[in-house]
């Protein structure tokens, strides 16, 4: 086996192989975090009188009003997954996540993060945020709307200066 052989086997066959599931491992992210996010929403929106007595009594939202942090963070979950799922402004939607994700960590902190409970709700969020932040910052991959629209607007530019 000559060197080139050996290079090829170890580092370029692996390479490609692994390459080629990177757009199926963001469209999973995706759908994933995005599950999580949206069956939180539903939730928050079939039991509407129970969203607002927690808002209320329970999660310590800081800067908005009981009612209003009950809207905001049932109308990012509910919409930022959709985003997220079509692969639509997925940064965005991503960066949206994030920001209810964060929301949700600061107003149940007195719960996520007692020991009585356990890690495991922190655990949840760290995942999550991870989540968000590998779509933040490598984007939705090829198998989204965003990758869709980047080629039809920036190809035909690419194309036309050759």
């Amino acid at each position: 086996m000559n060197t080139d052989t050996l290079i090829r086997f170890l580092i370029a066959n692996p390479s490609r192989i692994f390459n080629s599931a990177q757009d199926l491992l963001a469209l999973a992210l995706r759908l994933y975090v995005g599950w999580q996010f949206f069956s939180a929403g539903l939730l928050k929106l079939n039991s509407w009188e129970n969203t607002l007595f927690l808002f209320e009594y329970e999660y310590r939202v800081p800067v908005l009003s009981p009612f209003w942090g009950a809207v905001t963070g049932t109308v990012g979950e509910l919409a930022f997954p959709v985003l997220l799922w079509l692969g639509l402004a997925s940064r965005l939607a991503a960066a949206g996540l994030q920001a209810v994700n964060i929301m949700a960590v600061v107003a149940y902190a007195h719960v996520i993060f007692n020991p009585e409970f356990g890690t495991g709700a922190a655990a949840d969020h760290y995942l999550w945020g991870l989540m968000a932040l590998v779509i933040l910052i490598y984007g939705p991959g090829r198998i989204s709307i965003d990758y869709l629209l980047t080629r039809r607007v920036y190809e035909p530019r690419a194309l036309a200066e050759y």
